[in-house]
């Protein structure tokens, strides 16, 4: 495609790097011709890189094949995972998950992002339920606002939670940002 084609979120390859478009500029330079200055986010380390090409470049796309798979446990570093339609299992390390294992418990549903039979990406859902096994209890009379304490998680996450959440509670985790959101509703 060329680039004058890109869309946001469109996987792209360059140099032979799977890429991400995370944004793009078309820009007017004085004298020479118009250029997109493109913001790319490298599939395999995720770091960011700023790309000037011309509109008339040619780009290739990426096709991404996305599969849900299901979570089934970790051993070390190494997490094993089964298709939801094939029951092929693989085995992926701590790389592709990223903070991922601290979130996931048995049967938890995932996208993995492969490129030639390759998975790269691993996308949890936006939202876990998870019980608490470890807080400090309520202290009685505090009323201060903002006063959380520290709450220890089935898979071992500490996370921030007001004073009334209490042992066996099961709370609703944002995996994107760590945070506390609610209690879950039984």
């Amino acid at each position: 495609m060329r680039a004058s084609e890109m869309r946001k979120g469109q996987t792209v390859k360059v140099d032979d790097k799977l890429y991400v478009i995370v944004d793009y500029q078309h820009v007017k330079l004085g004298k020479g011709g118009a250029v997109f200055q493109t913001k790319l986010k490298s599939l395999t380390d995720g770091l960011i890189q700023n790309i000037r090409l011309r509109a008339e470049e040619i780009v290739e796309e990426a096709f991404l094949d996305k599969r849900t798979y299901e979570y089934l446990y970790s051993s070390g570093s190494e997490h094993v995972l089964m298709d939801t339609t094939t029951y092929d299992q693989i085995t992926l390390g701590d790389d592709a998950f990223g903070d991922g294992p601290k979130y996931l418990k048995p049967n938890t549903q995932l996208q993995v992002s492969m490129y030639e039979g390759r998975p790269l990406v691993v996308t949890l859902p936006n939202t876990v339920d998870l019980e608490v096994v470890d807080t400090p209890p309520e202290i009685k009379g505090a009323t201060a606002t903002n006063q959380n304490k520290p709450a220890t998680l089935e898979t071992g996450l500490v996370v921030q939670v007001p004073p009334f959440v209490k042992v066996g509670d099961v709370l609703r985790i944002d995996t994107r940002s760590g945070e506390y959101l609610t209690r879950a509703k039984e």
